[in-house]
């Protein structure tokens, strides 16, 4: 082990240095993050980690991952390439990471549960239980007051208070809610139900569904755009991702992707969007402005995700 980190530390010396933010796509299959510079949508390297990586969430110097396989949270440095394992819980999924970086979370399918643990050091400090079965994302509003959470078996979003540390509420939707994004304000949520093949944004202060948005088949993935104007919903069947006005609601664009698009990042600037595609082996990049695809990287085999930093 002390070999391997040793050897991911000279290729990152080795490397020139990134020109802008980072890409990291958790490969499921090939155990791997790959690590691609924003700045010229080059690869730059792929980081051996874990088992099955899938949900994952990037600190200022940490990149926090759960494994499928192992039922762990990996907190990875992703320069010196060293690796911490907590246990959480068998087939964990999406893991979430609060604003002021102090907080994660992670959804932990056979418990029915969300993790909460302290940030960096991924200390548990509560196993919360939901209401839906087999739970796929926890994430948290952008004030930290709450977590949504969305399950495979399930036709609603359940709402955790984090300081109480227990579920207050559920927000009917439909069936399956995949993912989920704010505005950047905290007034609204956006969920996208893959079996309804609907998006519904959630007013966050009343408790509500105030619209229900068509999509494509089988819609999962959700970023919303740092100005809140638009939000992007990946169709995992329909490959595609849909851009959708917050102001209306209405479905702007709709822009072909890889096969089995599922779960994305936006750079910090909102300027481009990257969607993993699972069965393509690929990640999409996306011109927010222009609202079409530049293109297509190739990363590890069964990407689930991205996350910018």
């Amino acid at each position: 082990m002390r070999r391997l980190s040793l050897l991911i530390a000279a290729l990152a010396v080795a490397l020139p240095a990134a020109a802008g933010p980072l890409a990291y796509v958790p490969n499921e299959k090939s155990a791997s993050v790959s690590v691609i510079d924003t700045a010229t949508d080059r690869r730059l390297r792929d980081l051996p980690v874990g088992e099955r990586p899938r949900g994952i969430a990037a600190g200022a110097d940490r990149l926090y991952l759960t494994d499928g396989k192992t039922g762990s949270l990996l907190i990875v440095d992703p320069v010196g390439g060293a690796v911490k394992r907590v246990r959480v819980g068998d087939s964990p999924e999406g893991v979430s990471l609060s604003a002021d970086g102090k907080l994660l979370a992670v959804a932990v399918e056979d418990d029915n549960s969300v993790v909460l643990l302290a940030a960096p050091e991924g200390r548990e400090l509560a196993r919360i239980k939901v209401h839906g079965r087999n739970p796929e994302h926890a994430v948290f509003s952008p004030d930290g007051r709450w977590l949504y959470v969305s399950a495979e078996e399930a036709e609603q979003v359940d709402v955790i208070d984090v300081a109480a540390r227990r579920q207050v509420a559920s927000v009917a939707v439909g069936k399956r809610p995949r993912g989920i994004a704010f505005l950047p304000d905290g007034s609204r949520a956006y969920v996208a139900c893959e079996l309804a093949g609907k998006v519904y944004a959630i007013d966050v202060a009343g408790r509500r569904v105030v619209a229900e948005i068509a999509a494509g088949e089988y819609p999962n993935g959700v970023a919303v755009h740092p100005d809140g104007k638009r939000v992007f919903v990946s169709n995992g069947r329909g490959a595609s991702v849909m851009a959708i006005d917050t102001a209306s609601h209405a479905v702007v664009a709709t822009i072909p992707v890889g096969k089995r698009p599922w779960n994305m990042a936006l750079t910090p600037d909102g300027a481009r969007l990257y969607v993993a595609n699972g069965r393509s082996n690929s990640v999409s990049v996306i011109d927010t402005g222009r609202l079409e695809a530049l293109g297509e990287i190739e990363v590890g085999e069964l990407p689930w995700g991205v996350a910018v930093r």
